[in-house]
């Protein structure tokens, strides 16, 4: 998902400067040990890690969690795929993301609602359909819907 980064200027000036001294403790501990300074930062480095890579994973990924939500019989799923249904899952999925990848949850939610009514997928403004038959209201309240089973599914 989505990393929230801090929005205060004296919260990134305290992350910035925690980045600049582990930077010049690297560089300090690589000037001391030489390349023998790795084992200090890695764990296992001559093991097998690499080999082995993605074997313990068993949970499901970001992909297949949004696939199998929307391939559920849930009432939010299934009302997407009938209002989408030109679109094939993994279509609807790569919209969904670039939805989900608004910084602002308000923006999430129109951008959804526009992606449910066959607009762009992207912010900007809300009211740019001509369409009078369309409910909006319904359109939003899917909108809405949608984003917070996404956040329950995604974390």
């Amino acid at each position: 998902m989505v990393k929230e980064r801090p929005t205060e200027p004296q919260a990134r000036l305290e992350m910035f400067l925690q980045h600049l001294e582990e930077g010049r403790q690297l560089q300090n501990d690589w000037m001391t040990h030489g390349f023998d300074c790795v084992d200090l930062y890695c764990d296992d480095v001559d093991g097998d890690w690499l080999e082995t890579w993605g074997d313990d994973d068993d949970e499901p990924g970001y992909i297949e969690l949004m696939t199998n939500f929307l391939e559920s019989d849930d009432s939010v799923a299934v009302k997407v795929r009938k209002q989408l249904q030109d679109k094939s899952i993994s279509e609807i999925i790569e919209e969904l993301e670039l939805c989900l990848s608004e910084l602002k949850e308000s923006d999430r939610i129109f951008a959804m609602k526009n992606l449910l009514v066959g607009g762009v997928a992207s912010s900007g403004s809300n009211r740019d359909f001509g369409d009078n038959d369309i409910d909006e209201i319904e359109f939003l309240d899917l909108a809405e819907s949608l984003l917070e089973k996404l956040t329950e599914i995604l974390g």
